[in-house]
Formats: C-alpha cells, sequence, structure tokens
C-alpha cells in the first residue's frame, strides 16, 4: 500500500495592528483555528496574532523547516513584501473557517410554519367519519 501523500505549511500570521509570526504546521486548516481560538499560550495568543496571511505548501518537511527558518530570518520589510506579493490586502485567507454553514435551501422551513411531515406508507383504511 503506497505511503499516503503529506503536506507541511509554512505560514505568516498577522494581528489587526501587523505584528507577525512565522510557523510551520502540517494541518494549516487546524493551526489557524488554534491559533483564532488561543488554544496555545503563548506569543500568538498574547498579541492577538490570529490573521492567517500568507501560506506556501510543501511536501518536504525538512524544505518546509528550511523555509520557516529563513523567513524567520529576514526583516519584517522582507516579509511585508513577501505578504503583499499575494495578499496585496492582507485578507485573512482563514477567515470563515470553523464556522457552522447555513443549512442548504432545501433543508430550511419557516419557522411560523406548522409543517407536519408527511406519511409516505399510502393511504389509511378505517372507520369513516
Amino acid at each position: 500500500m503506497p505511503k499516503k501523500q503529506r503536506f507541511y505549511y509554512v505560514y505568516i500570521l498577522s494581528s489587526i495592528t501587523g505584528t507577525l509570526y512565522t510557523g510551520i504546521t502540517n494541518s494549516i486548516y487546524n493551526r489557524a483555528l488554534q491559533h483564532k481560538g488561543k488554544e496555545t499560550p503563548g506569543f500568538t495568543s498574547k498579541y492577538d496574532v490570529d490573521r492567517l496571511v500568507y501560506y506556501e505548501v510543501f511536501t518536504n518537511v525538512r524544505a518546509a523547516i528550511r523555509r520557516e527558518k529563513e523567513i524567520k530570518g529576514w526583516t519584517r520589510k522582507k516579509k511585508i513584501a513577501l505578504i503583499e506579493s499575494l495578499n496585496p490586502k492582507w485578507q485573512d485567507l482563514a477567515e470563515g473557517w470553523g464556522k457552522e454553514l447555513p443549512p442548504p435551501p432545501w433543508q430550511k422551513r419557516k419557522p411560523d410554519s406548522d409543517q407536519q411531515p408527511r406519511d409516505s406508507s399510502g393511504p389509511k383504511t378505517g372507520p369513516s367519519e
């Protein structure tokens, strides 16, 4: 049985005031939600750094680690140029992740309707009134 392809992500988070954090993970979705939920005490929780503004995908963990170290060694100006090369408006790329999706239109019921589920077992026979 072949090995499952793994992915690794080097990412940059920002606070609303522009504080930056660079990290690495094997699940960008889960990691972004952890940062948003302040699940891990530390720098990102303390400074409200929870907006995913940039990420890169790797299949080789060593390459991802090298890239994370490279970016961490950069000046703030160079990190900002990297972010703005792909995300000039600094949009939160993880906005809406983990939120409950609205039900599809065919599952919505009007709250004021007293619709009863239909009995699909066929006509009922019995005494008539």
